[in-house]
């Protein structure tokens, strides 16, 4: 029992004073941590410090550099608003002279405006004793003549009007001299000269649209089997045939006249050839069409050789081979091509201008009609596309333009264009018009000059060239005569179309006679 007592006695008394050291050495660990951490707050504060000094030192770096930027930016702000302050100061001083100068002017002109007053007074004034004074002349003058205001005035305008007339009359016939002195001499010299260099057959051609058969039998063949053949033709050519009761032959109707040259060239082979059907038909219509396409290029080159000009696009060439199938008032358009080519480039040689050139102008003034009815516009203006289309020289593209009279004419060779033009269309037998049409022209003609005061009676003779005036002698004397002459003319221009050029011949005659008995 007592070791037991002196064993938990030693063991408490080792507890306690194991607790006791342990107790000294944590109360020595925990100074040493304080000590340690004392420390490190030392090193801590001195770093914070030297860490806040540096700090500061860079701010206040940093403020002095932006305080010297913020000066220079404010110096040069200064010196921009001291620039604009100059400007508004020099154009401040240049509006207060501008409104001295307007406050001057604006005196000037109320001194003016009085003094425009005063004379429109004093006019007003002179005026209303002018008219007093002309009223009483004219009364005066009233009583004195026995003429009232409407008949005098009559009076005048109608001895003014009888002065002038002669005056007019007199100028014109004196210009038409001079005219003719200087221009219709050496005129009519190229232009006689031009037309002898070239003579040629003179042919008036249509397009051929019947087609002669061997016999009457040909007509049901041509039809075929509940009219198979007849349609195959018409679908595959674009053309219609008639048939109808003239005996053997059919006719081809068409606004194409290259379709109706390859179906007059259809129906001719398979009558020859006998085998008329479907197959046969197109097969023909086919073999025809490249014919015909030969014939055309062929056409165009024989025309250009012919005229001499050198090459032009291969397009042209077809286009103008294509010509030969169009006609104008009856005349081939080809062959008035190359009459126009002709005849402008000699006038350009006696000019001494470019003969070639004016020969191509005149060869490709009507291009345009090879394809006006499948191209929208008139043929002057497709003719100066096709021709700038194809880079041609730009007095061709003016003759194109200009020789029908829609453009004025900015170059020689188009003057000549619009001659030979007009002298191809207008000789005898280029050109056949109705029956209807001439007679509606000549009475036109007759119309347009009886209906000029002074004109007795007038006669359209020469085919319609020329139109005879016979005036009333008591009624107008031998210079009014011109005066009547150029009205006609001029009336004439205005109202009628025609080709070529009209003759106006007034005629005044007085006979005396008596009888001896």
């Amino acid at each position: 029992m007592k070791e037991a007592l002196l064993i938990i006695s030693g063991l408490l008394f080792g507890s306690v004073i194991g607790m006791a050291v342990r107790a000294l050495l944590v109360e020595k660990g925990f100074t040493k941590a304080k000590e340690k951490a004392q420390l490190l707050i030392d090193e801590a504060q001195k770093l914070s410090e030297k860490n806040k000094k540096q700090t500061l030192l860079e701010t206040r770096q940093e403020i002095h550099n932006l305080k010297l930027e913020a000066d220079k930016l404010i110096k040069e702000r200064k010196q921009e608003v001291n620039v604009l302050e100059n400007k508004l100061l020099q154009r401040e001083q240049t509006l207060d002279r501008r409104s001295l100068n307007l406050d001057k002017r604006e005196g000037n002109l109320d001194r003016k405006e009085e003094n425009l007053e005063q004379k429109k007074q004093s006019l007003e004034d002179k005026n209303s004793r002018l008219e007093m004074l002309i009223d009483e002349q004219n009364t005066k003058l009233m009583e004195i003549a026995r003429y009232s205001v409407e008949q005098a005035r009559d009076l005048i305008f109608k001895r003014v009007e009888d002065e002038m007339a002669g005056e007019i009359a007199a100028y014109i016939k004196e210009e038409e001299e001079k005219a003719k002195l200087t221009v219709d001499k050496n005129a009519k010299h190229l232009l006689a000269g031009a037309i002898q260099k070239y003579a040629q057959d003179v042919t008036s051609e249509r397009t051929v649209s019947v087609v002669q058969l061997p016999n009457d039998e040909m007509k049901g063949r041509i039809i075929g089997r509940e009219g198979r053949n007849i349609r195959t033709i018409e679908a595959l050519t674009g053309v219609d045939l008639i048939i109808d009761d003239t005996p053997e032959a059919v006719v081809l109707s068409g606004f194409d006249p290259i379709r109706r040259e390859i179906a007059k060239r259809t129906i001719e082979s398979l009558v020859i050839d006998g085998r008329i059907h479907p197959g046969r038909i197109e097969e023909i219509v086919n073999k025809t069409r490249s014919e015909v396409d030969r014939f055309i290029r062929d056409k165009g080159e024989e025309a250009l050789f012919e005229v001499g000009i050198g090459r032009i696009h291969p397009d042209l060439v077809k286009l103008l081979g294509r010509l030969h199938f169009r006609t104008s008032y009856g005349q081939n358009v080809l062959r008035h091509s190359i009459e126009c080519a002709f005849l402008a480039g000699k006038l350009a040689a006696e000019l001494g201008e470019d003969e070639v050139l004016a020969k191509r102008a005149g060869l490709l003034h009507d291009i345009g009609k090879a394809v006006d009815h499948e191209i929208e516009g008139s043929h002057v203006e497709i003719g100066a596309n096709l021709a700038n289309k194809y880079k041609e020289p730009l007095a061709v593209v003016d003759a194109i333009e200009s020789h029908h009279g829609e453009k004025e004419p900015s170059t020689i060779i188009a003057v000549l264009v619009a001659a030979a033009d007009a002298l191809s269309a207008a000789r005898p037998g280029a050109r056949s018009e109705s029956l209807d049409s001439y007679i509606k022209r000549l009475e036109q003609l007759e119309s347009i000059s009886q209906n000029i005061t002074g004109v007795e009676t007038a006669y359209a003779i020469q085919a319609g060239r020329e139109v005879r005036v016979i005036v009333k002698p008591e009624e107008v004397d031998d210079t009014l005569a011109y005066k009547i002459a150029r009205d006609i003319k001029e009336k004439i221009e205005e109202q009628l179309s025609y080709p070529g050029t009209i003759k106006v011949t007034v005629i005044r005659e007085t006979r005396a006679q008596d009888i001896a008995k």
